[in-house]
């Protein structure tokens, strides 16, 4: 049986403001095998930006 970190491994998301602004999260890679994209909120810019998945 697989381990739950192979399956659901802990990302890092970084604004594409290029403020810094860095979030950690996990993903399922069988339901989302690209890079993940989510609007999140930047407190250096204080309004809501595009966060991508750094590898």
């Amino acid at each position: 049986m697989a381990k739950t970190t192979d399956i659901r491994p802990v990302i890092t998301l970084r604004s594409t403001a290029g403020t810094g602004s860095t979030y950690t999260t996990t993903k399922n890679r069988r339901n989302t095998p690209n890079r993940l994209e989510l609007l999140k909120f930047d407190p250096v810019l204080r309004k809501r930006v595009i966060f991508q998945e750094v590898r």
